[in-house]
């Protein structure tokens, strides 16, 4: 029962933690976000690439052989081997102007709080205290100087503990 209790703890644990709920946030707002840059993409974007020709850009697409013989009524190839490279275009379109819209609505706004809360945080000016290693090596300096006679350790280190 205990084992059960400590996976269903650690599972809430994973659960809480804040990049999971901020991922599921951003999977969740991602894929309301796509709907409108399909739309913008169908709406803005292909009308104007269609002023060059067809409005729906998944009617761009190229013949490899001499094969290739269009649908007089649909105007679909009916066989041979062709490259539908209007509707890689719309994807990557549809790419551009999302990752854009992230990065300016979404990710330069967010660095730039960051920034701000950066630079209200207190200056800390005190000293850092001193690592392990220093500390060791005032310990056998002391000893060093004991052993020659030079000095007491105990003076050595409380002199060098009121030094500022």
């Amino acid at each position: 029962m205990s084992e059960k209790k400590g996976v269903l703890q650690g599972f809430k644990e994973f659960l809480m933690r804040g990049n999971v709920v901020e991922l599921a946030v951003a999977v969740v707002v991602g894929a309301a976000f796509t709907n409108i840059v399909n739309a913008v993409v169908k709406g803005v974007i292909n009308p104007i690439i269609g002023a060059l020709g067809s409005q729906n850009l998944d009617n761009y697409k190229s013949c490899l052989s001499n094969s290739c013989h269009p649908d007089k009524k649909t105007g679909a190839f009916t066989d041979g081997i062709f490259i539908l490279w209007g509707s890689v275009l719309s994807a990557a379109l549809t790419f551009l102007i999302t990752a854009a819209v992230v990065y300016f609505l979404m990710i330069l706004p967010m660095n730039k709080w960051k920034d701000r809360q950066a630079a209200k945080k207190p200056v800390d000016d005190t000293p850092a205290d001193p690592t392990e290693v220093e500390l060791l090596m005032e310990i056998r300096d002391a000893l060093l100087a004991q052993r020659n006679g030079s000095a007491p350790a105990s003076a050595t280190v409380i002199k060098q503990k009121s030094q500022p």
